[in-house]
């Protein structure tokens, strides 16, 4: 009786000591998995980036509504795929913290979304080696459904997917870098005009149109302002996300 209780009791340690969220190298996997929700700040810049045509519009010469028109729709198209690259990450990130015995995600179809890949955009910084990262994300994170939640299915996801993080988290602070030259020149586009044609507003006939000028110049550059913060923040955070992996990925054994 007593070796049979002493078995059960080696067996159970034994099931306890591969169970992945029982030890203090996955209870700091699921930590960098709940960082996840801090990608948030750059899809609201990428959708904002999207939007610039609409925004500065109003604002154009005829000459330069027919140049920006085009870039818009090139635009469009380019933005459908730089959210992609964070919803990659995410899923990753995410994937890691459900394999580490963190139950609250479900990556089905994140995954199945990713599946048509992304294309190229070498004109945004976003070329072929982006490309095949997130390809060989997606096939990792579908094979990664499949495993069991334990420590080992986290060291290859992490050994394997690594490179393709890093790829990928360089690409979106390239893009980053491109909201924040595009906001520079809208900026420059909007209060350029503003400021030219509020001067020579009557402020006894044209009192109205100035108010409403000068309110407009006035909620442009706190806009402006409040989008360099942004953008900083969200470049905060993937630094922080990048070192966060880093550390993790140096702590597992390499082949």
């Amino acid at each position: 009786m007593k070796l049979t209780r002493a078995l059960l009791i080696l067996g159970l340690l034994a099931l306890l000591g591969g169970c992945a969220s029982s030890t203090p190298r996955m209870a700091e996997v699921r930590a960098f998995a709940a960082q996840s929700p801090k990608l948030g700040a750059y899809h609201e810049l990428t959708e904002r980036y999207r939007a610039t045509y609409q925004r500065e519009q109003p604002f154009l010469s005829p000459a330069a509504d027919a140049r920006e028109r085009q870039l818009d729709s090139q635009r469009q198209a380019a933005c459908d795929d730089f959210v992609k690259l964070q919803a990659g990450v995410q899923a990753y990130m995410q994937a890691l913290g459900q394999l580490a015995g963190d139950h609250q995600y479900d990556l089905e179809d994140q995954v199945k979304s990713m599946s048509g890949g992304i294309k190229a955009w070498p004109d945004n910084g976003i070329d072929d080696r982006h490309v095949n990262a997130y390809a060989g994300l997606t096939r990792l994170l579908a094979r990664a459904l499949t495993r069991p939640a334990q420590e080992a299915a986290v060291q290859e996801l992490m050994r394997d997917g690594h490179q393709a993080m890093q790829e990928l988290l360089g690409a979106m602070r390239t893009l980053l870098r491109l909201y924040g030259k595009t906001s520079d020149n809208e900026e420059s586009i909007v209060l350029g005009m503003l400021e030219t044609e509020i001067p020579f507003l009557d402020s006894r006939r044209d009192r109205l149109l100035l108010a409403l000028a000068k309110a407009q110049q006035h909620e442009r550059r706190a806009e402006y302002h409040l989008f360099g913060l942004r953008n900083t923040l969200a470049q905060n955070n993937l630094a922080a996300i990048e070192q966060s992996h880093r550390a993790l990925f140096n702590q597992i054994p390499q082949k």
